[in-house]
């Protein structure tokens, strides 16, 4: 191998770089006691631009496509050399491939609860996250400003300083909007489209651009979201006279299903207190009315404790159709609409009952 072989040889004729990490922004073209040769070829792959830095100094630009490196092609490097006549040399210059797609699904999110004044709720704490989209818009004032001297510079390397920038506009915006949180899934789109247009032109300062902004999620503290959840459900159950009736129902259909432990006082109640205020024969022991005249209206204003349930509402007549089957005894506990306290059945008057008689000594 001659001398010149040799030196040829030392000398960088194909620049190019492929990006196999996916997250790569800024790549400086690795030339170790190389030069690259007169003629050269360089490679700028789709989505790429090729700078060239001479001395700290941004001159040429390439596109993607195939080039060949001459005095022609690489005017502003010419004239920083010097090179008036051009050069048939090898030369020495920085080459940086930046990388220009977009860089999509980075997640931003509130590390801490921000508070802002609901219409609806008053002071509330929120947490929001979602993702957003960029990519480099200005590559010179992207190197200049970000890059520096780094060999390789990746999304990561700037993603804590764009999520804050995020995070704080996103705070703004919502501490500005009208709409309640209850109503807020509605218009996530928009309030995603208003964070992007407040914090781009801070992305633009470091030759960024941000393509999109989603808000996936607006959550508030968990102890809030269940008292939503009550008012709620208490909003469903609308009338809580009528749900506690709807409960004793299903405890007596609960206890008419319930074979063990009990179970034939627990199923003679049950049917008994409905078919009892079913039957045609009137519920409170009146005699069939006449055709001319509809039956009185039961008073149901009894309620009695059994195997720790509430049962009722429902009417005397009932209830001591219960005492004579033997289903409520004396100590069952009763209570009804003006009673301060729930008694036991041998110590309410219009029940009837009597305690114990005192048996004699034999």
């Amino acid at each position: 191998m001659t001398i010149r072989e040799f030196i040829a040889g030392e000398l960088i004729d194909i620049v190019d770089w492929l990006d196999e990490s996916g997250d790569t922004m800024v790549y400086r073209f690795a030339r170790p006691k190389n030069e690259i040769k007169n003629g050269a070829q360089l490679i700028v792959r789709p989505g790429q631009l090729a700078l060239f830095v001479d001395q700290g100094n941004i001159a040429d630009v390439f596109r993607p496509g195939r080039h060949t490196l001459t005095a022609s092609n690489l005017p502003l490097l010419s004239t920083i050399r010097g090179w008036k006549y051009g050069f048939d040399s090898p030369f020495k210059a920085e080459v940086l491939f930046v990388n220009t797609k977009q860089f999509t699904n980075h997640k931003w999110g509130t590390s801490n609860p921000v508070i802002i004044r609901d219409p609806q709720l008053g002071a509330v704490r929120l947490r929001a996250f979602g993702t957003y989209a960029l990519r480099v818009k200005n590559p010179a004032r992207f190197v200049q400003e970000i890059v520096g001297t780094n060999s390789i510079f990746s999304v990561e390397d700037i993603a804590g300083q764009l999520r804050d920038l995020v995070v704080a506009r996103f705070s703004s915006v919502m501490a500005e909007t009208p709409t309640s949180v209850l109503e807020l899934a509605a218009h996530y789109k928009d309030l995603g489209a208003r964070v992007q247009q407040r914090v781009g032109s801070e992305f633009e300062q470091y030759g960024l651009e941000l393509t999109q902004l989603v808000v996936e999620n607006v959550s508030l503290p968990s102890e809030v979201e269940s008292a939503l959840d009550a008012r709620a459900k208490m909003t469903v159950i609308g009338n809580l006279d009528q749900y506690a009736k709807l409960q004793s129902a299903d405890a007596l259909r609960d206890a008419a299903r319930n074979q063990n432990g009990g179970a034939g006082a627990g199923v003679g109640l049950g049917m008994g207190l409905v078919m009892g205020q079913r039957t045609g024969g009137g519920a409170n022991g009146a005699s069939p009315a006449s055709p001319d005249e509809p039956p009185p209206l039961p008073q149901s204003d009894w309620y009695f404790a059994s195997g720790g349930i509430r049962h009722g509402p429902v009417d005397l007549a009932l209830l001591r159709q219960q005492m004579a089957a033997g289903t409520i005894t004396r100590d069952t506990l009763l209570w009804r609409r003006g009673m301060a306290n729930w008694l036991p059945a041998s110590a309410v008057p219009e029940i009837g009952l009597s305690a114990e008689p005192a048996r004699s000594a034999s």
